[in-house]
């Protein structure tokens, strides 16, 4: 594993994201929700080093939460967007241990919505509750008693670790049921995951323009007066881009913008034609239908409202220079 690997967290609220994290990172760098309320409503990243390995954590909110709404969910999934920029080498799909109800079927359903084929090639599903496994159950045989959950790992080239933020912290007696064991494991499989796409990170063209306008501040704060140090210039310049993005996107759905993110091509495309300056609603159109070739038409459709709306919002009104010299 390389120095300086970005690793995202995703899953619906409660699912233990945040122990997750602490967890691997053996600390309590994350706060912990105690109450539906508290759990983690912001997207936030931490970096530390691991066996000697810098190791970025994008902790996120509950992106698949049936009931979030979009102005709740929006700033977020911008703000992970530039975490993640220029890309992450690995995602984490948090499911927890229990029986499948339909809500666990339905984040199910989501991320097969969202998520392309690339995304899922440097991707793992890490089960949380461990200690609901049967005594000698291991997860690979908890995954195989159902027929969603088996074929998500399998997407995820058979991919699936398990924790249990809790139990399995101090466990001696069994080493399987022990999360320093499982860590290492997981952060094995991360390696495989670098290796097997050699040595790189999962990127698309909407990433790489959102890094691109972090450099491009990076190089403004760089000349203004003041004694920054370069963690903090980039993350001053991760907060400026978060906010042009979300104007620059507004009237965008967050299921366009969580498509952009995951890989599905035609919401890769949306997004970019809008944050590109001075497009006319006739090439973001154009543009648009070449993009839906051979995609589903749902999704064609799904994108094509969100341009409008986004054009309609004045999304593509917004001028750059302005927003940085404010």
């Amino acid at each position: 594993m390389s120095n300086g690997t970005r690793i995202v967290i995703l899953g619906k609220t409660g699912s233990g994201k945040s122990s997750l994290a602490n967890t691997i990172f053996g600390d309590e760098s994350f706060k912990i929700g105690r109450t539906a309320k508290t759990e983690t409503s912001k997207c936030g990243a931490i970096t530390k080093s691991v066996n000697g390995r810098n190791i970025t954590l994008i902790d996120t909110p509950g992106f698949f939460d049936t009931d979030r709404s979009e102005e709740e969910l929006k700033p977020e999934i911008v703000r992970c967007i530039t975490e993640c920029a220029p890309g992450p080498h690995a995602f984490l799909i948090v499911l927890k241990v229990d029986k499948f109800t339909v809500h666990e079927q339905a984040v199910i359903a989501k991320i097969n919505q969202y998520f392309s084929e690339e995304v899922l090639k440097y991707s793992t599903v890490l089960f949380t509750y461990g200690d609901q496994l049967e005594e000698g159950q291991t997860i690979e045989d908890f995954v195989r008693g159902n027929e969603l959950l088996s074929d998500l790992v399998k997407k995820c080239g058979g991919r699936c670790h398990v924790v249990d933020n809790k139990y399995w912290k101090n466990n001696q007696q069994d080493e399987y049921r022990n999360n320093q064991f499982q860590v290492k494991e997981l952060l094995k499989t991360i390696e495989k995951i670098t290796e097997a796409n050699r040595g790189s990170y999962y990127t698309n063209e909407m990433l790489q323009a959102v890094e691109e306008e972090i450099k491009q501040e990076v190089e403004l704060i760089r000349q203004s007066p003041g004694n920054m140090s370069e963690i903090e210039i980039r993350e001053k310049a991760k907060d400026r881009v978060s906010d042009w993005l979300l104007i620059k996107l507004a009237g965008i759905t967050t299921g366009v913008l969580l498509g952009a993110v995951f890989g599905v091509v035609v919401m890769v495309r949306v997004v970019v034609l809008l944050l590109e300056a001075g497009l006319s609603f006739a090439k973001i159109a154009k543009g648009v239908s070449a993009a839906t070739a051979g995609a589903k038409s749902v999704i064609a459709l799904t994108a094509v409202s969100g341009v409008v709306g986004a054009v309609l919002g004045g999304g593509t009104g917004y001028c750059r220079r302005w927003c940085r010299q404010s």
